[in-house]
């Protein structure tokens, strides 16, 4: 009976330290192309966004001394 509870216990300890194993996901490069579309400086990522989303991208932010619009997307 001592040896079947021990085998259980072993057995729930193994599945814990098991489930514990931490699986760290790739990360993806993030291609950037200045914007097409974008007109004048570059104020708010939220509107340099936007347009970049109308271009076909995911995203896009505003760089650089001369602000401008660049849009970005996993590659």
């Amino acid at each position: 009976m001592e040896i079947k509870r021990s085998f259980g216990l072993f057995f729930l300890l193994l599945v814990v330290l098991a489930s514990q194993e931490v699986v760290v996901p790739a990360e993806a490069r993030v291609c950037q192309s200045q914007s097409h579309y974008f007109k004048g400086p570059c104020a708010r990522d939220h509107n340099c966004a936007w347009v970049c989303r109308n271009e076909g991208f995911s995203g896009g932010r505003c760089k650089g001394f001369r602000r401008r619009c660049f849009c970005t997307k996993l590659c």
